[in-house]
């Protein structure tokens, strides 16, 4: 697969709110789940957070448990869980628990698999994960405010068997776009947003805090989990001085491989978890950078050595191949075929057909307008807008998509209730052919993927760019 790292996105067409990219990142020690618990209470309301530093003012989010990102949840692979969670915003909500296998119940799309959860009810979200990796959870009701708002959180789905690593280590990335006075900056739902790029902020965090450095210890091994929670920022990651190696995608194992030309390609909604050997020199910092977008490449974070010596003297030689989840391998032989194509977007050589062209386009996203359209049907919002499905599947029928980008923009194209084998990109075989749930798609690619519709319900399939899906870049499927 060969990508290109750094996006040709102008300063001007960027779209900064402040005064550029005020980036950080930090880890602080996550809980883990208790032996036999398997009820977990989130509580989704409005909240403080220090998002910057010490001696700034905190910024007012919407949170789950009063924390951002929320709280990591931890779930045992095969065992029935219980998620209550308790609505004290003043609209409706939703929790998608991103990734997982679950019964179309309890997906989260508020008038296509469940009622909304009104303000002051609390709703039970019960599923046993069939698959063990990392996923995260967020709203799927008024979607682009609340997630940009701060709505956000990991889910792990521990392995029966422990992984041989010295740390699992969890990076929740989010994005946001504050004023000055570190204040969420209105303006969600605008159309410049909605038509090119998407909502990108001015400042990053790593989960939910500015530090400028992450401690390591020479001789390690880590299991670096990678979740990119934000609206729209594309992520490029490179590790100064270290060599990465990808052991799962989306929450599902992948053969390990080292990186695309020594980056880590990670679109909203992505997950990939890595394993790093810290072979660099005690006392050292090297640097974490984000290079996608061109001209604005920033440092996320330092890998700070101790001054300890080395844990041991040579990397690991345990193995780090994890073990597979239980998915259906698609019969591409007896497979239905369908094309799929992602219309749409400012600067793509014309608006929509019929849109009229910017002077006729209606304001997009919250407001109601559609700029994107997929096979020429645009559906808004967050699920709820009562549409047909667009394809309807036998359950248990191999399905090849391909999804073909006719616009100017990148798109995180996220499926639910099912992950599907990326077979190939624009014609050429994907090696490894890997698992995953969302795609990432350059302008113009043509990506095709495999599944079995096994997962009965109407699922949504959708960009998972907040301000795309919004204005029309999702679509429905049905498995019955």
């Amino acid at each position: 697969m060969n990508m290109k790292w750094n996006y040709p996105l102008s300063r001007r067409s960027f779209l900064l709110a402040g005064t550029g990219a005020a980036i950080a990142a930090s880890m602080r020690p996550w809980p883990t789940r208790a032996e036999g618990q398997n009820e977990v209470r989130l509580t989704a309301a409005p909240a403080q957070a220090l998002l910057i530093a010490p001696d700034r003012p905190e910024t007012a989010v919407w949170a789950y448990n009063g924390t951002v990102p929320g709280p990591v949840l931890r779930l045992r692979q095969g065992e029935p869980s219980r998620l209550l969670v308790e609505n004290r915003l003043d609209e409706e909500t939703t929790v998608h628990w991103h990734g997982i296998r679950l019964p179309n119940g309890m997906d989260g799309v508020p008038g296509l698999t469940q009622p909304p959860i009104r303000p002051g009810e609390t709703f039970a979200y019960e599923f046993a994960p069939p698959d063990a990796g990392t996923f995260w959870y967020h709203p799927h009701a008024d979607g682009l405010v609340q997630l940009g708002r701060g709505l956000a959180g990991p889910l792990i789905v521990e392995e029966r068997e422990p992984v041989a690593v010295d740390r699992d280590v969890l990076w929740f990335l989010s994005d946001w776009r504050l004023t000055r006075d570190g204040k969420i900056a209105g303006g969600f739902g605008n159309m410049m947003d909605a038509g090119m790029s998407g909502r990108v902020g001015n400042m990053v965090t790593l989960n939910g805090r500015v530090s400028d450095a992450e401690p390591v210890r020479a001789g390690e091994r880590i299991r670096l989990r990678l979740v990119n929670g934000a609206l729209a920022r594309m992520m490029a990651l490179g590790f100064e001085g270290h060599r990465p190696v990808i052991i799962a995608i989306d929450g599902q194992p992948c053969e390990p491989q080292e990186a695309v030309g020594g980056r880590l390609l990670l679109g909203p909604a992505m997950r990939i978890d890595v394993v790093l050997d810290m072979q660099g020199e005690p006392g050292r910092r090297y640097a974490v950078t984000d290079d996608f977008y061109d001209g604005l490449a920033y440092t996320l974070t330092q890998l700070r050595y101790s001054q300890e010596p080395p844990l041991r003297a040579h990397p690991a030689d345990a193995p780090i191949a994890l073990p597979p989840n239980p998915l259906p391998e698609p019969d591409l032989t007896s497979a239905e075929r369908h094309e799929l194509t992602l219309q749409g977007g400012m600067m793509g050589g014309g608006m929509m057909k019929g849109m009229g062209g910017m002077d006729g386009m209606a304001m997009p996203g919250m407001n109601g307008g559609a700029v994107w359209a997929i096979n020429g049907m645009s559906m808004t919002g967050d699920g709820d807008a009562h549409m047909e499905p667009a394809l309807t599947f036998k359950r248990g029928q191999s399905v090849v998509l391909t999804l073909s980008n006719q616009t100017a923009w990148w798109h995180p194209m996220h499926v639910h209730g099912h992950s599907f084998r990326v077979l190939s990109r624009n014609g050429e075989s994907v090696p490894h052919r890997q698992w995953q749930d969302t795609v990432l798609m350059q302008p113009k690619d043509t990506v095709e993927v495999a599944f079995v519709a096994d997962n009965p319900g109407d699922w949504m399939l959708h960009c998972h760019v907040a301000d795309h899906q919004m204005s029309g870049l999702m679509t429905v499927f049905r498995v019955a």
